[in-house]
């Protein structure tokens, strides 16, 4: 079945990194926001690195991306996907990066898991001219990753901007 992404990025004019996932969740679909899943570590990860809650509601997440320069996208726009499986995924259509980047201090991309990295590569890397960095997926799918280990990872590629 084909789905669209519904709902906007979150980025702004002092955006250094960009955080891409693949496609939202039926979770994430429903709640109009990212890692809506509660077993999802990406919040708890960015937590971890910057010290900080992320929050609960869609408004702190918000603003907690905004203050330490993180914009949020999937690289999908729209495509056939069954439930939330990114090994399901047909028929992309994908986002446009260019636009999104444009006017903004973005000076490097993260892909959330395997699946993004290779949407990424296929899809929008020659759309923009800006490095990207594959990083562990916090899926709970991706079970041999812990927490630590994932903000270990995660923290290392993105305290560097």
């Amino acid at each position: 079945m084909i789905h669209t992404h519904e709902f906007d990025p979150v980025c702004y004019e002092n955006s250094a990194i960009l955080i891409l996932g693949t496609f939202p969740s039926v979770l994430s679909r429903k709640a109009g926001f990212y890692y809506a899943h509660p077993q999802n570590r990406f919040w708890k990860v960015l937590g971890e690195i910057y010290g900080g809650d992320p929050g609960s509601s869609k408004e702190e997440k918000i603003a907690f991306l905004r203050s330490h320069g993180i914009a949020l996208w999937d690289v999908i726009k729209e495509c056939d996907i069954e439930n939330s499986a990114d090994a399901s995924i047909k028929k992309v259509v994908p986002n446009d990066m260019a636009k999104l980047i444009s006017g903004t201090r973005i000076k490097a991309v993260f892909t959330n898991g395997k699946k993004a990295h290779e949407l990424y590569c296929k899809y929008v890397a020659g759309q923009i001219n800006v490095p990207e960095t594959p990083l562990p997926s916090t899926s709970p799918a991706n079970a041999r990753c812990t927490l630590k280990k994932l903000a270990e990872i995660w923290g290392a590629e993105l305290k560097k901007y």
